[in-house]
């Protein structure tokens, strides 16, 4: 069988593709238990496998006949593996700073989110009663100057005057302090 395997390798190295085909038969389960061994995934693995036999015949006049055809082919295949495993790290390394990154970006907005509602709260208390009243009759009550001005009894324009003072006090005092 060794002379045969030599034999159909030389063939496969001067460009005969049933040669090749042969050559990839006899090598083909071996290979893919070596990478399903390290990689523990049979679907890369059999990839893997099949880009090897891909470059070896695309260079298939650099390969010496005169070596270790077995040793030649292994030593591809762990070479390809290692490289396909860094990627992997590298992309998970890149996943997890990204991850990170987002948490960070997260935390900070949910802080500064957390500082914006303290101001406005603090902004709002610091309104006259008057004010605050008709300003969460708007805003929260979803009430129009009219509504609010029947409620409590005082003009429309007093409650359209009372809310544009009101938003621009807690414009100026909540974005002066972010």
């Amino acid at each position: 069988m060794v002379c045969s395997i030599e034999s159909i390798l030389h063939r496969a190295i001067q460009g005969d593709q049933s040669a090749f085909a042969k050559l990839y038969q006899h090598y083909r389960i071996p290979a893919l238990k070596f990478c399903v061994s390290l990689l523990k995934d049979k679907e890369e693995a059999e990839n893997m496998v099949h880009d090897v036999f891909i470059k070896i015949w695309e260079k298939r006049t650099l390969v010496n006949p005169e070596l270790n055809f077995s040793s030649y082919l292994f030593t591809c295949l762990r070479n390809m593996m290692f490289d396909y495993l860094k990627q992997v790290e590298k992309s998970q390394v890149l996943r997890q700073r990204y991850m990170e990154g987002m948490e960070q970006a997260y935390e900070v907005d949910q802080e500064d989110q957390e500082t914006q509602s303290r101001l406005l709260y603090s902004a709002i208390n610091s309104l006259s009663e008057k004010r605050k009243l008709i300003l969460l009759l708007n805003v929260e009550g979803g009430k129009s100057y009219q509504e609010i001005a029947e409620s409590l009894r005082i003009s429309k324009n007093t409650v359209k005057n009372q809310l544009v003072k009101a938003k621009q006090l807690l414009r100026e005092k909540v974005v002066l302090h972010s």
